[in-house]
């Protein structure tokens, strides 16, 4: 597993060390918790923003939030996002649906 080095302020030195201790882990296992939770709040984040202004698609978001499709569209209703589709995008998957 590779290494990386960082420099963070006391007050987020401190912290690690009181969320490590709670957790009952060392500063290691900490930060890649940390760090993995993080970049998947952010993933959705950037997810949600470009879905918003209409960039992505509902595909496309789900795979830059890094979540499988039902996942993400509980995310819209999560959080009141609208439909981005297109009356001929609700047209084609109602006909696709139906060929079901």
């Amino acid at each position: 597993m590779p290494s990386i080095s960082a420099r963070i302020p006391d007050d987020e030195r401190d912290e690690l060390e009181e969320v490590a201790a709670l957790l009952g882990e060392d500063k290691s296992s900490t930060i890649r918790k940390a760090l993995d939770e993080g970049l998947a709040q952010l993933r959705i984040r950037v997810a949600v923003e470009r879905y918003q202004t209409g960039e992505l698609s509902v595909n496309q978001a789900a795979r830059v939030a890094g979540v499988p499709l039902a996942d993400w569209l509980e995310i819209c209703r999560e959080r009141n996002l609208t439909t981005q589709l297109s009356a001929t995008d609700l047209e084609r998957d109602a006909e696709a649906a139906l060929d079901l």
